[in-house]
């Protein structure tokens, strides 16, 4: 039933999307844009024209949005989304995958069960997926925050998350530039792997290569600990090679500085389209005054990720980590 109501919502969005393509020339993620905010609004921009306004609200009569669940409309965006996303040639419009996501939202729910309420970041939140899945997994109040640079994947962010009822605070802006941020309890994201073009910006970073461009993918994990509270925690999803690249032995040195490495756990190579694509979860623990190292770090070798019966046990042993490891 649940999936055939997230067909019915995906399939309205989509036939909508297309129409406003057609009709406006745009690509499919800037009309999915549209689409979003004229089911937001339940009527179509002022400044469209009668034609299309008399097709969207054609529309708009053949969808009940209050019938669906956060979660159904979180889906459907998402699939159409992944259907932009395919057209879309630029590798930052791409999408954290559900189960990594939701296992993200599993870890942070762990990590931070002693917390009365949780201050919450993405530093490259994109379409804001990532986000939306941990703060549906967390049951303490969030303060959610959410930084993009791209102006489409923003777009995306702001109305997946209105139209699922979330509140987030979202900055348009390059996430390596500073923020007005109050610290955070944790930070999530999805690491961007490359290059950073703006040499002069990295220049202000420890994290800065001695020659050459920096990797962006070591100046976020720095920035994220700019924003973060002492005893708080950064999740990444990290690309494998973050600790053996030709600038991890800075970056080793940085972490042990300034935290604590509290598990690593390997995602399994099934869940990436090629072996060198291949990623794993970091978890930090920011040092602080009352701040320990877990008695040991939490590593795991994650199977495949559909296997519900080997997903279960090491779902009970890591259960069993974090009652003993997560005292402060």
């Amino acid at each position: 039933m649940e999936k055939m109501k997230v067909d019915v919502l995906f399939t309205w969005l989509d036939e909508t999307t297309q129409l406003i393509q057609q009709h406006m020339e745009e690509t499919y993620l800037d009309s999915l844009s549209i689409t979003l905010e004229t089911l937001f609004f339940q009527q179509a921009a002022e400044d469209m024209d009668d034609i299309l306004t008399h097709k969207l609200e054609s529309a708009l009569k053949n969808i009940q949005l209050d019938t669906y669940e956060k979660f159904e409309i979180r889906k459907a965006i998402q699939l159409a989304i992944l259907k932009g996303m395919k057209d879309s040639t630029q590798q930052q419009h791409l999408m954290t995958p559900e189960t990594i996501a939701m296992l993200i939202g599993y870890l942070t729910n762990k990590l931070t069960a002693k917390m009365d309420s949780i201050r919450l970041f993405d530093p490259a939140s994109g379409t804001g997926n990532l986000l939306t899945i941990v703060m549906e997994q967390l049951e303490q109040p969030v303060q959610a925050f959410g930084s993009e640079v791209d102006p489409t994947l923003i777009q995306l962010a702001v109305w997946n998350a209105n139209l699922q009822k979330t509140s987030i605070e979202f900055f348009h802006q390059d996430s390596l530039r500073p923020f007005l941020l109050d610290p955070v309890d944790v930070v999530v994201a999805d690491l961007p792997v490359g290059y950073y073009p703006d040499d002069v910006r990295a220049s202000d970073f420890e994290l800065k290569a001695d020659e050459g461009h920096s990797y962006a993918h070591h100046l976020f994990i720095e920035q994220s600990m700019n924003y973060t509270k002492d005893g708080g925690y950064l999740l990444f999803i990290a690309p494998n090679f973050l600790f053996d690249d030709d600038q991890s032995a800075k970056l080793h040195k940085y972490i042990q500085k300034h935290a604590y490495i509290s598990g690593v756990l390997q995602l399994p190579e099934t869940a990436f389209k090629a072996k060198e694509n291949a990623k794993c979860i970091v978890i930090l623990q920011k040092k602080g005054e009352q701040v320990q190292a877990p008695k040991q770090p939490l590593l795991v070798q994650l199977p495949s990720l559909s296997n519900a019966h080997a997903m279960e046990d090491i779902l009970s042993k890591m259960n069993d980590w974090f009652n003993e490891n997560t005292n402060n």
